[in-house]
């Protein structure tokens, strides 16, 4: 799991690097908020999981996935599977809910967050990312790239309150991840790729510490890398 958490640096990772490591970093800003039970919404392998019920008040673990969704793990599986429609789940029953890269592969967005709002207790708190600058993946089931106006609509007709948006990279961070990608994963041969991404690495380092994610606001003209986001159920 340390692919997830315990990131460092390497010529391998110059193209996730970025994206893992604010995820974790907004994950560890909202831990605070976690506690009882904690459905993970398309939860894959589950790479949060202990470090969550290690440093939170979280007490049970629920992961929940897509019938079909993609294997990440022989070893780890979905406690919870549903059809995409209707979460098999009582309403009114998690405390809080997370789910990290989800939103963006939902044809229908606001159903899944109707649903989590279902889910949750009075007060509960829904914690999500989602990518803004990122290549096509896990496609055909690649649907959007939200910003951070039709986030917050999504959230609102689904009936979120106090919904708190924030970037999870400014301009720095964006060439950074754009640099990364274009190395690791674009078409060219593994020789050139083994060498532009040991003259890349320094540079990718300076732009990600450069990049002061705190300080970006939604403006025109602003780019960003992804949003993190937390929204609570009234």
């Amino acid at each position: 799991m340390n692919d997830f958490i315990n990131l460092k640096l390497n010529k391998n990772n110059l193209d996730r690097y970025h994206i893992r490591s604010s995820i974790f970093r907004a994950l560890q800003e909202a831990l605070p908020l976690f506690k009882g039970r904690l459905l993970d919404i398309g939860c894959g392998k589950m790479p949060y999981k202990k470090h969550i019920l290690e440093h939170s008040g979280v007490k049970e673990y629920v992961g929940l996935d897509i019938e079909d969704a993609l294997e990440y793990s022989r070893e780890v599986k979905a406690d919870v599977l549903w059809d995409g429609i209707t979460m098999p789940i009582k309403s009114s029953s998690y405390d809080c809910a997370f789910g990290t890269e989800v939103l963006e592969h939902c044809p229908q967005p606001e159903v899944v967050l109707r649903e989590v709002y279902r889910v949750l207790k009075p007060g509960g708190v829904f914690f999500f990312t989602v990518p803004f600058l990122w290549n096509l993946h896990e496609i055909p089931h690649d649907e959007y790239r939200y910003t951070p106006f039709s986030l917050k609509r999504h959230l609102e007709n689904s009936g979120f309150k106090d919904i708190e948006l924030k970037a999870t990279g400014g301009w720095h961070a964006s060439m950074a991840v754009m640099l990364g990608l274009w190395v690791r994963r674009s078409p060219i041969g593994k020789h050139k790729k083994d060498l532009l991404s040991k003259g890349l690495k320094p540079i990718i380092r300076y732009l990600i510490k450069k990049d002061k994610a705190n300080n970006v606001t939604f403006k025109e003209g602003q780019m960003i890398t992804g949003i993190s986001g937390i929204a609570k159920k009234k």
